[in-house]
């Protein structure tokens, strides 16, 4: 933890230096406030969204229609945080003649999108639970910059096995070994 200011605040977990609107695959896991369980549940290794689950992810599968330079590449979500791979890219890229220079911001950053998505369906999951304001994530996310295709096909595979992952009766995670290579 650093010190700033008389306040105690976590070391940032961004690559340092790194332009996060750069083109490019970024693994995000995003943890739900107090790591409750409030988007489903898992049983027999399949995720059951409840309607907090469902409405998380129309608001992240929406996202692309906000951010002209993201698509969503693979995601889930789990009962106490969500897993996904964005990709972002040059929406400029590939196009015979450029557009004439707008204001409007085109490469939205990572932490932008991510402020968005948590934004959006905190209010609508907020309205459902009649608890307007109350924290639904977790202040920081976890992201990852993906390097090379093996890395990320790694991810995608750790991704899709989540939820057989998931230890039901502890409601938390373990590690498979195929996963930490």
């Amino acid at each position: 933890m650093g010190y700033r200011s008389g306040f105690f605040r976590p070391n940032s977990l961004r690559l340092k230096g790194y332009d996060y609107s750069k083109a490019g695959f970024y693994f995000v896991t995003i943890c739900t406030q107090g790591n409750h369980t409030i988007f489903g549940r898992i049983r027999n290794g399949i995720m059951k969204l409840n309607e907090n689950g469902r409405i998380t992810e129309t608001c992240l599968i929406n996202l692309s229609n906000h951010y002209a330079n993201m698509e969503l590449d693979t995601y889930t979500i789990m009962p106490n945080h969500v897993h996904v791979i964005f990709r972002l890219y040059d929406p400029d890229v590939g196009a015979g003649l450029k557009p004439a220079p707008t204001k409007i911001k085109r490469n939205h950053p990572m932490s932008e999108i991510i402020r968005g998505f948590k934004t959006f369906s905190s209010h609508h999951v907020n309205e459902i639970r009649n608890k307007p304001g109350e924290p639904v994530w977790q202040r920081n996310y976890y992201d990852r910059v993906i390097r090379d295709k093996k890395e990320l096909n790694r991810i995608r595979a750790y991704i899709r096995l989540n939820p057989k992952l998931w230890d039901e009766r502890n409601n938390r995670f373990s590690i498979h070994p195929e996963i930490r290579k």
